[in-house]
C-alpha cells in the first residue's frame, strides 16, 4: 500500500511539474505574441501620426494659397477674410465689400488645388467697398 501511496505522490508530483512547465512554455509563446501587438500598436499610431500630420500640412497649405489668391484679387480685401481648412473644406469668414465679391471669393477658394468644397460665411458689408 506504501508503494502505491509513493507511486501515486510520485505521478502527482510529475503531473505538476508538467503542468507549470507546459503554462511556462505557453506563457513564454504568448510573449512573442504581446510584443508583436505592442509593436503592431506602435506602427499603426505612427502611421496615423503620419497620415494626421500630411493632413494637416496639406490643409495649411490650401489655407496659404487661398489666402494668396485672395490678396492677388483686387475686388476683396483679403485682410477681412479669414481663411479655414480642415480635410481639404475651405471655410471663408468675414466681410466682403459686395455680394459679387463674396461669390468671387468662392470661385477664387474653389480654383485650389486640395479644396473639396468650400462653405462661405462671407457677410456683405457695403462699408467695406
Amino acid at each position: 500500500m506504501k508503494q502505491h501511496i509513493s507511486l501515486l505522490a510520485a505521478l502527482a508530483a510529475a503531473a505538476a511539474l508538467t503542468a507549470c512547465g507546459r503554462q511556462q512554455d505557453d506563457e513564454l509563446a504568448a510573449a512573442p505574441r504581446q510584443d508583436h501587438s505592442a509593436v503592431a500598436d506602435a506602427e499603426m499610431s505612427a502611421s496615423h501620426a503620419a497620415d494626421r500630420t500630411a493632413q494637416l500640412t496639406g490643409d495649411m497649405a490650401i489655407t496659404a494659397k487661398v489666402n494668396a489668391a485672395l490678396v492677388a484679387d483686387d475686388q476683396l480685401k483679403a485682410t477681412q477674410i479669414n481663411v479655414d481648412t480642415r480635410a481639404g473644406q475651405v471655410t471663408l469668414a468675414g466681410e466682403a465689400p459686395d455680394a459679387k465679391a463674396r461669390e468671387r471669393a468662392t470661385t477664387l477658394a474653389a480654383a485650389v488645388d486640395g479644396v473639396k468644397q468650400v462653405s462661405n460665411q462671407l457677410a456683405v458689408n457695403p462699408r467695406n467697398g
